[in-house]
């Protein structure tokens, strides 16, 4: 079973409704005993950053998260992974879960082409830079849809695939059982789904 974490942050139900096409069990939930007991966790958002920290926090589950995350696959979501790194720079300094090493930072400030949109929303290729389970179903180049201004930052150790919007821009994280993508795969088509199958099977 996948526990989805609620705690008021996220667009919960087509992420639910993705891992339920794949035939998976998937619940969302807020209950410690619920988290401790499934097989996987998603950490999901959309938002600021430390409205969502602060909501979390609020939740009393960012003990439950650590503890858990040591024991079973951990997968953040968007603002979901940005919460996994040390700090972010989003409308002042947050600190964040510190399970990845590196910073979310403002990605108009870096872009080598001024001309781009911030945010970046839509579809962009992901180019995997390191070989990894997570990725045993697709392919070099598949393309995934992103929505967001801020991304992960000095996490080279951590980052297993990028995606270029003039820059390198983070696109999969891992630190021990803990992943994240900045990109949405319950809303990245039949590549999203193949990224969820194999999550799934971690």
């Amino acid at each position: 079973m996948i526990a989805i974490l609620d705690y008021g942050v996220g667009n919960l139900f087509s992420l639910r409704s993705s891992l339920g096409q794949l035939g998976l069990e998937a619940v969302v939930t807020a209950d410690a005993d619920i988290i401790r007991a499934a097989d996987r966790l998603i950490l999901p958002g959309v938002g600021a950053f430390g409205d969502a920290m602060d909501k979390l926090t609020a939740t009393g589950l960012v003990p439950v998260l650590r503890e858990e995350a040591e024991k079973k696959p951990l997968l953040g979501i968007c603002l979901g992974m940005q919460l996994l790194f040390e700090k972010s720079y989003e409308y002042g300094e947050h600190a964040g879960l510190g399970f990845v090493k590196g910073e979310v930072c403002p990605l108009e400030p870096d872009l080598a082409d001024r001309s781009l949109k911030v945010p970046q929303i839509g579809w962009n290729a992901l180019h995997l830079v390191r070989e990894d389970p997570l990725f045993r179903y697709i392919r070099q180049g598949e393309h995934v849809y992103y929505v967001h201004s801020y991304y992960g930052k000095n996490c080279a150790e951590s980052t297993l695939a990028t995606s270029d919007y003039s820059i390198p821009v983070t696109g999969v994280v891992r630190a021990g059982k803990v992943y994240g993508t900045q990109f949405h795969p319950e809303k990245s088509g039949d590549t999203g789904l193949r990224i969820l199958k194999a999550f799934a099977e971690l």
